[in-house]
């Protein structure tokens, strides 16, 4: 988690500071990052983020004794480290919890509460707009949401588990990290509407895997070289499916979801690469998209068990 901040929360803050002002049914309401730099008083060890899809954010702060404003989407999070009280205050109402692994927290858009925490709190949390909650109900054919539960150091580790494959696999890799994101949040949106709405909602499974063209096409997509558009929207449209139905039915057809697919591809053609040419290592990790060497050779070494110079040598 100590890759570098996409984008400055904190600048956002200072640079547009009436942008809760408008006419849109969102007016009193800040972006989720900019709301948790204002409260946090830092900025994030490390964020990712996109228009569509909300963000995924690694924080490191102190204590904290003020009121957390309405924001745009659902703050959903987990803490990888320590042990700490947390105190929720809204009105008359007041919920108690701890920070510790295996639980979660959940601030519902639009809602607002008085926060007391006495001390340091290591936290990781993704931002979900309502709209991918509607948009995944939808498409497993769901009943559209209604209100998400406040939480207070509620254990669900199944949730905060999905949350840290957030914070911990994220592998410097533009195009793995974005359709990896993309995927997590569907997921993380269809554990939340199973477990933390007022009327949990049922998906049933799907069977059946992808039509035979449909698979081939997909492939194609994601075995090309250039830069097409590799994001599970466009594959999904290629096959006339739902994000939803698309990932569920890719996974039947290969035994992998598409991130997966593509980081394996990747590899085949990193191992193919060393073994038969002599190209710096630097030089095969930028062909593949990876940010720097140091990043390459961690997913490699996930992946293998080995370093990519030691895999070179191990197979000449």
């Amino acid at each position: 988690m100590d890759k570098p901040i996409l984008h400055d929360p904190l600048g956002a803050l200072l640079a547009a500071p009436d942008a809760r002002h408008s006419d849109s049914p969102n007016a009193e309401r800040r972006r989720a990052d900019v709301e948790m730099a204002r409260i946090l008083k830092t900025a994030p060890l490390q964020m990712a983020s996109d228009p569509s899809n909300g963000g995924i954010a690694h924080w490191k702060h102190g204590a904290l004794h003020d009121v957390v404003e309405p924001m745009t989407d659902h703050v959903i999070m987990t803490y990888p480290t320590g042990v700490q009280r947390l105190e929720r205050r809204a009105g008359k109402s007041v919920a108690i919890g701890t920070a510790r692994s295996g639980v979660v927290t959940i601030i519902p858009a639009g809602s607002s509460a008085r926060w007391d925490i006495p001390g340091p709190v290591d936290v990781v949390q993704l931002y979900l707009p309502h709209a991918t909650l509607e948009r995944v109900a939808r498409e497993a054919d769901a009943p559209i949401p209604g209100d998400l539960l406040e939480r207070t150091g509620h254990l669900d580790p199944v949730t905060s588990g999905l949350l840290m494959s957030g914070a911990d696999v994220l592998e410097g890799n533009a195009v793995l990290d974005a359709l990896f994101r993309q995927r997590l949040t569907d997921i993380i949106a269809t554990r939340i509407l199973a477990a933390h709405i007022g009327e949990p909602t049922t998906i049933e499974p799907i069977i059946g895997g992808l039509a035979p063209h449909a698979l081939r096409r997909a492939i194609e997509r994601l075995r090309s070289d250039s830069d097409s558009d590799v994001s599970l929207a466009a594959l999904a449209s290629d096959a006339g499916l739902s994000r939803f139905h698309f990932c569920r039915a890719f996974k039947e057809s290969t035994g992998l979801s598409p991130h997966s697919w593509l980081r394996q591809h990747r590899l085949e053609q990193a191992m193919n690469t060393l073994r038969d040419t002599d190209i710096p290592i630097a030089t095969v990790a930028a062909e593949l998209g990876y940010a720097s060497q140091t990043a390459f050779a961690a997913a490699f070494r996930r992946l293998t068990g080995e370093t990519p110079s030691d895999w070179r040598r191990r197979t000449r």
